[in-house]
C-alpha cells in the first residue's frame, strides 16, 4: 500500500514542480486556467500537491528494496 502512495505522490510532486516551473518561466498558472483562480477544485489540487510532498518529505527514510539483491548487498 505504501508503494502506491509514494508512486502518486513523486507523480503530483513532479506535476506540481512541472506547473510552478511553468509560472516561473511564462507566467502562465495551467491550474488556474484549467480550474478557475482560488476555486475549490485548483485548492484541492494545490492541497494534494502539498500532501504528496510532505508524504514524500516523512517516508524518504523508508526506502524498500523491490530488487532481488542478496542479503550480503548493502542497500543504501
Amino acid at each position: 500500500m505504501m508503494h502506491i502512495v509514494r508512486i502518486v505522490s513523486y507523480a503530483l510532486v513532479i506535476t506540481g514542480a512541472i506547473v510552478w516551473g511553468i509560472v516561473g518561466f511564462f507566467n502562465y498558472n495551467i491550474v488556474a486556467a484549467l480550474f478557475g483562480d482560488a476555486t475549490l477544485l485548483s485548492r484541492i489540487v494545490y492541497s494534494l500537491v502539498g500532501i504528496s510532498g510532505i508524504t514524500l518529505l516523512a517516508t524518504s527514510g523508508f526506502e524498500e528494496c523491490y530488487c532481488s539483491c542478496s542479503d550480503d548487498t548493502k542497500h543504501y
